[in-house]
């Protein structure tokens, strides 16, 4: 689940091409963007919310009664109605999109939801300095021949100042491994494959290489996390960071394997679909067996620069 935290800096989704084909072949760095979760199949917080309520997995309301019906059992279910109409809740599906708009102002406008208080924060304002440690590890981070993060988790202040949210918000296809824990990837036929599919729809048809595209998430409070990428493939830190730099150099420690023993690269692809995954952008065009980027010192030091990242409050989530 990407972060609730800074959700209003989350531009609309958008993918713009040329119109002639030679400008779209020769624009390789466009991107699409934006969108709220994985696959930024929402444009607001607003519009997202009635997923989780009403999603089996999550919540579990069966339907738009439902939400109405708890609604009007809770203990500010006056002050819903104060702001939506004393009949509010014979209105189900407009009550069900009020409360989106409520979650949403709550998410945009509440100080705690954007606190810009971690020390790369104080860093930014010059408050504050980076230990040698932390300022080798943001070096390795940037670095466009080494771990390249910037490049996507962009780190330079914005207009007028502003403190950057450690992403650009574009999707990229980084070929994580299948996690078998979850069970829907118990049946060899099921994909997720973000931006195609299966819980977007609108994209499906039309931009075959969206296929297996997720949205860059922010790296701010990454240091507290306990599920790592867009299936939760990973529960550490190292293990995140380590694979984005051995993916391809020692590809056996990271996929499955098939009854040939042969390693399977991309295996949460279908097979005609792993030619999406990037392999054209550093550190992902390192080749077999060749030296990784970084060293476990250097994948140390990129902890510490990360763990910069956490604001003031936040707490590492227990597993």
């Amino acid at each position: 689940m990407p972060s609730l935290r800074y959700l209003r800096a989350v531009p609309y989704w958008t993918f713009t091409q040329a119109n002639s084909l030679k400008e779209r072949l020769e624009d390789g760095d466009n991107q699409p963007s934006g969108g709220y979760t994985w696959d930024g199949r929402y444009n607001s917080p607003a519009d997202q919310a009635a997923f989780p309520l009403l999603n089996p997995d999550e919540m579990a309301n069966s339907s738009a009664d439902d939400v109405a019906q708890k609604l009007s059992k809770s203990a500010y279910a006056q002050q819903f109605r104060e702001a939506f109409g004393q009949d509010i809740f014979s209105r189900p599906t407009q009550a069900l999109a009020d409360l989106g708009k409520v979650l949403q102002a709550f998410q945009f406008n509440d100080p705690s939801f954007a606190p810009y208080s971690s020390k790369f924060d104080r860093v930014l304002d010059g408050k504050d300095h980076f230990t040698p440690q932390e300022a080798h590890g943001l070096a390795l981070f940037s670095d466009p021949d080494k771990g390249n993060c910037a490049s996507c988790h962009l780190i330079n202040k914005g207009a007028h100042g502003a403190h950057p949210t450690l992403t650009d918000y574009n999707f990229q296809t980084l070929g994580v491994p299948r996690n078998m824990e979850i069970p829907a990837n118990r049946d060899p036929n099921f994909f997720d494959m973000g931006l195609c599919g299966p819980l977007r729809q609108d994209e499906a048809k039309q931009q075959k290489w969206f296929c297996g595209m997720f949205r860059t998430p922010t790296l701010r409070n990454v240091a507290t996390r306990r599920v790592f990428f867009h299936n939760g493939m990973y529960h550490t830190l190292e293990d995140s960071l380590r694979f984005y730099v051995e993916r391809d150099t020692n590809p056996e420690k990271w996929y499955s394997k098939d009854a040939h023993g042969h390693v399977v690269k991309f295996d949460d692809l279908p097979k005609n679909l792993r030619s999406n995954v990037d392999t054209k952008t550093e550190p992902l065009t390192n080749h077999l067996g060749a030296k990784p980027v970084w060293s476990d010192s250097d994948i140390r030091d990129v902890m510490a620069f990360l763990d910069t990242l956490t604001d003031a409050d936040a707490k590492t989530v227990p597993r």
